[in-house]
């Protein structure tokens, strides 16, 4: 029986960290109407659809998550790794859309 959990409000409010905002994004948003999301490591699809949904009142179709792992740098002598970034490329329906400088006013 797969009983699934609604995440509270509080939540939904920490899975979104920023949106990405970069010519692959841009392209990505006119061609195929995706926005993309940076995401807390341990976020879900379910909750990105549900973050989305709350804050931005549009409707999701679809939710695609990418992990992109830390690169290993040097600084000196002493190796270090960059953190992971989880990203998620979220599917709006037809005719939604998330104007992202009219939500910063």
């Amino acid at each position: 029986m797969n009983v699934t959990k609604q995440p509270s409000t509080e939540r939904l409010y920490q899975v979104l960290l920023a949106p990405v905002i970069s010519e692959k994004a841009t392209f990505i948003a006119d061609k195929h109407e995706q926005v993309v999301f940076r995401v807390a490591p341990s976020a879900t699809k379910p909750e990105v659809k549900a973050a989305v949904e709350l804050l931005f009142k549009v409707d999701v179709e679809s939710v695609q998550m990418l992990v992109t792992k830390g690169k290993i740098k040097r600084h000196g002598k002493s190796m270090g790794r960059r953190n992971s970034v989880k990203k998620a490329f979220v599917s709006l329906r037809p005719g939604q859309e998330i104007n992202f400088e009219a939500e910063a006013k």
